[in-house]
């Protein structure tokens, strides 16, 4: 029979070693501490986002400030945009890990492949910026939005291989909840591969759907406090 708490319910508590998770992995000594996980991809992601930051350059005393800030355009777009990126998977990566009750050696790998990904988003931004009105924009904007979409298609891998063993899940989540999440990345894929898309004939209108995606990604959290209020 499937359960019913919702996914706002679940605890990240670890249980006893040997306690069966009703899946197929169930009994496995191949797990891990979760706090680990959560801990060592936390720090990455904080990592990679103050990276971001060092891009930008603090003018020199006696130096005119307005006209030197918006000198860094560019480099303030790459942050903005890499900020709402990293930091949308990061909510999405701490969603997932809120249904699990502990990891495996297979979680741990998917993790540091997505982790990888994540790291070199600061690398990326920084060619994207620099060459953004170039000859080769259309090369940076393309590794940039194929550098999002592998550590989206990371994330999504780990997703979907949580979703397939029970034993790494909460005991009371429901299914649909972990159908709804595998539901949402795929979304999250399609949206990725049109910014490519889009990217390969008009790199400057990519750069702006990713502004917009990263203007509803900063809006929804202002949204969602609204409805909250009006309860």
């Amino acid at each position: 029979m499937a359960t019913t708490r919702s996914h706002d319910d679940a605890s990240t508590d670890e249980p006893a070693p040997g306690v069966d998770g009703g899946g197929r992995g169930s009994g496995t000594t191949d797990t891990l501490p979760l706090d680990r996980f959560n801990a060592f991809s936390d720090g990455v992601f904080a990592i990679a986002i103050t990276l971001l930051v060092l891009e930008l350059t603090v003018p020199a005393p006696g130096d005119r400030l307005l006209p030197i800030l918006a000198e860094q355009w560019q480099e303030f777009l790459g942050y903005l945009i890499s900020f709402a990126f990293i930091g949308g998977i990061w909510v999405s990566h701490a969603g997932m890990t809120k249904l699990m009750r502990q990891a495996d050696g297979v979680a741990y790998g998917i993790d540091l492949i997505m982790l990888l990904f994540v790291g070199l988003l600061p690398f990326s931004t920084s060619m994207m910026v620099t060459h953004l009105s170039g000859p080769d924009v259309t090369a940076a904007v393309v590794i940039y939005g194929t550098n999002v979409l592998l550590a989206s298609l990371a994330l999504s891998l780990l997703m979907f291989y949580i979703t397939s063993e029970r034993s790494l899940v909460v005991g009371d989540v429901a299914d649909e909840t972990l159908e709804a999440k595998v539901r949402q990345r795929w979304i999250v894929i399609a949206v990725n591969l049109v910014g490519i898309a889009i990217a390969l004939v008009a790199p400057l209108a990519a750069v702006g759907v990713y502004l917009i995606m990263t203007f509803v990604a900063l809006a929804l959290p202002l949204v969602r406090l609204r409805r909250h209020r009006q309860r």
